[in-house]
């Protein structure tokens, strides 16, 4: 047997390429196990293309190509033992958090995130983004075009939104700021409404932007030469509550609408169609999929139902699933970023629960909070949810445990996470300040709202101050750019 060309299978001899072909389908165990048979069989279990593509299939290194690195299989085990220490970090609170610096004097309004690059708007209009990954962001307020002599006078911000490339922010007055994040601090595109705007929406990828103005939705894009216009506009009969663009559809871009007890869907280059309608059940949350639609409606009338989640499929247009039937409302959903078949929601009753969408069960119910759960996410393993009271929980759902949680007073509005950091907000649900004595620091602060992301890649042992500690040197710091590093507390709140 030629062993550079011809590979023993056996009492069979095949060609070297027909036997990667073959260990192609083998995971990473199967390959050890095959690399103790031969001298031969080990040069195949460890062939370049079979652990490149292992390392792809995990979703490691997504944006590597074979050529970038000599021995993946020594790679895929780095990867391996990292993901292994962020997991038993998550489980012991072992890393470090920060409280993302507010504006003086301004209310939190609205906070969204991508990607550990974090937006937030307040009452005093004004913007501010941060980039939690570096700590170090080039433009760390976005300008706006109002007038700079009339302090104090601009409108509030009612929704931000963020991606990649764009950062979004809409105002009490039905004004639209569009910032490019690679070009600077100054708007690129400026949208006037004629009332208010009660919905926004901004795509993951890309770059589309929808609106809900009184009864009618617009969108946004760049043409080819860059230049923002409106690609289409929509009228609906209803006020729109929730507003959501679906990813991945190619050229034409597609939202989901919820006004009241009505669904839409709006395609581009097409009229609204009603994707759901029952009279007097209206919609209390949404979320959406490439492929699928999730919101939860409130069942009135007298032949009560109780309340459900719907799930729609956005190619056939129809009913896939109705899961539950809880007493209280449903008031979040995360389908999106869900694992394959699963989808969690949270509910007025205090409980989490995760959704089996093939048996169309509840495959768990979790009682995570002392009032209404506000905001949830889910990946493979693990939960975190946040509530009304303020408290932000983490769950183990396969060992249904709850791994640790942090208190503060305002609702949880935002949650988002990957394998190394968490960022939570809590807003408060009044903008005004109560307290009169502005000038004491820590009195304000428990009333303006809070950001905190969490960083899990820390290799270091919690703190055991409570006080927070500065991340930068004395001599850098400034009243508008500085960051705390606080410390987990050893116990359970």
């Amino acid at each position: 047997i030629n062993e550079m060309d011809d590979v023993p299978f056996f009492d069979v001899q095949l060609p070297y390429e027909l036997a990667i072909n073959i260990f192609q389908y083998l995971g990473r165990k199967e390959l050890g196990r095959c690399a103790q048979v031969s001298k031969t069989w080990k040069v195949i279990a460890e062939d370049e293309v079979l652990w490149y593509r292992l390392c792809q299939q995990e979703g490691h290194l997504l944006e590597s190509s074979i050529s970038d690195y000599s021995c993946w299989k020594l790679v895929f085990q780095e990867c391996r033992a990292r993901e292994h220490m962020l997991r038993t970090n998550w489980k012991n609170r072992k890393g470090a958090v920060s409280e993302l610096e507010p504006v003086p004097d301004a209310v939190l309004c609205d906070v969204h995130s991508h990607d550990g690059v974090v937006v937030a708007g307040y009452t005093s209009g004004d913007v501010r983004v941060w980039d939690t990954r570096t700590w170090d962001y080039v433009a760390p307020f976005l300008e706006s075009e109002f007038e700079e002599d009339e302090p104090g006078m601009q409108p509030y911000v009612s929704f931000v939104r963020i991606n990649s490339s764009l950062a979004v922010a809409a105002y009490e007055d039905g004004f639209l700021n569009i910032w490019d994040l690679r070009t600077g601090r100054y708007p690129i595109h400026r949208f006037e409404h004629d009332a208010r705007i009660q919905a926004l929406a901004l795509s993951r990828k890309g770059a589309t932007v929808a609106t809900a103005s009184a009864f009618g939705v617009i969108m946004l894009y760049p043409n080819e030469e860059g230049y923002w216009q409106m690609a289409t506009e929509f009228e609906v009969q209803k006020l729109v509550d929730y507003l959501e663009i679906v990813p991945d559809t190619g050229r034409f871009p597609v939202a989901i609408a919820a006004a009241g007890d009505l669904v839409y869907l709006l395609k581009a280059e097409d009229s609204a169609r009603t994707l759901h309608y029952v009279y007097g059940q209206p919609v209390t949350c949404l979320d959406v999929s490439a492929n699928q639609v999730a919101f939860g409606v409130k069942s009135l009338g007298w032949v009560y139902e109780g309340n459900k989640i719907l799930v729609y499929s956005l190619e056939a247009e129809r009913c896939l699933s109705k899961l539950g039937n809880a007493l209280g409302d449903f008031t979040c959903v995360n389908l999106r970023d869900s694992p394959p078949s699963l989808m969690v929601s949270g509910n007025m009753d205090r409980r989490v629960r995760i959704h089996d969408l093939r048996t169309d069960k509840i495959a768990l119910s979790l009682s995570a909070h002392q009032l209404g759960v506000s905001a949830v996410q889910m990946d493979d393993w693990k939960i975190v949810s946040g509530g009304e009271e303020g408290l932000v929980s983490v769950w183990d759902y396969r060992m249904n445990q709850k791994l640790w949680e942090v208190h503060s007073r305002h609702p949880v509005r935002h949650i988002s996470f990957n394998s190394h950091s968490l960022i939570t907000a809590n807003v408060p649900c009044e903008r005004v300040v109560r307290n009169a004595d502005l000038d004491n620091s820590a009195t304000h602060r428990r009333h303006r709202g809070l950001i905190h992301a969490y960083a899990f890649a820390v290799d270091q042992l919690a703190f055991q101050s409570t006080l927070p500690i500065c991340r930068l040197a004395c001599g850098a710091m400034s009243s508008h750019n500085y960051n705390l590093a606080l410390a987990f507390s050893d116990s359970t709140a």
